[in-house]
């Protein structure tokens, strides 16, 4: 059996990819995982905070990714498109499988706003991939790979808004043209991107 931590991982993965967040409680969380509610908040010290530790270590991993090339972009001799397009690539699967887990926060106000302000709290949220992608395409403008007067900020919000956009909007694609995979999606949303930024 695995350890209470990672159950509790598990647990309330699955049920906020069913049931959503703001309907999922802690005691159910608990129950699903097999263990009391109390050993849950012996691990986690708040729904919120079980919420960030899900979103790094259950969803495709974005983070390590922005902070690794923010620190260090030409660390794997790959290219400013290269990066850009694995980026894509992984925000795209980061959000369509985060979408659905907050997407209930958003029809409870009251409860929306308690988890912005726990996120906050805990120094993060939605903001921190925009913030760690500027980072990193500041420091291949530094490096002089990226235009001088490139608004990076700009960039990273147009880059990471169509990855949400995508995995809002991609089962309510209508029309002739079919939805692109992931990977034609990302390597267009870098191309296009970098035209701008180069």
């Amino acid at each position: 059996m695995k350890p209470a931590r990672e159950r509790i991982l598990d647990a309330a993965h699955e049920l906020w990819l069913t049931v959503g967040l703001a309907r999922t409680t802690t005691k159910e969380i608990a129950r699903a995982a097999g263990c009391s509610e109390a050993a849950l908040y012996k691990y986690y010290a708040s729904k919120e905070e079980l919420f960030t530790v899900v979103l790094r270590e259950r969803l495709p991993a974005l983070g390590p990714l922005l902070d690794r090339l923010a620190a260090a972009p030409d660390a794997d001799d790959r290219g400013v498109e290269e990066n850009l397009t694995e980026i894509a690539r992984r925000a795209t699967l980061f959000y369509a499988e985060s979408f659905p887990i907050a997407a209930s926060l958003y029809a409870e106000t009251r409860l929306k706003a308690r988890h912005d302000r726990a996120m906050r709290d805990l120094g993060t949220g939605p903001h921190t991939p925009i913030e760690a992608l500027d980072a990193y395409l500041r420091a291949e403008r530094d490096a002089g790979r990226v235009r001088p007067d490139a608004d990076t900020f700009a960039a990273a919000s147009l880059l990471l808004g169509a990855c949400a956009q995508r995995a809002f909007a991609y089962d309510a694609t209508v029309g002739a043209r079919p939805p692109q995979d992931v990977d034609t999606f990302a390597a267009a949303l870098a191309r296009t991107l970098l035209t701008g930024l180069a």
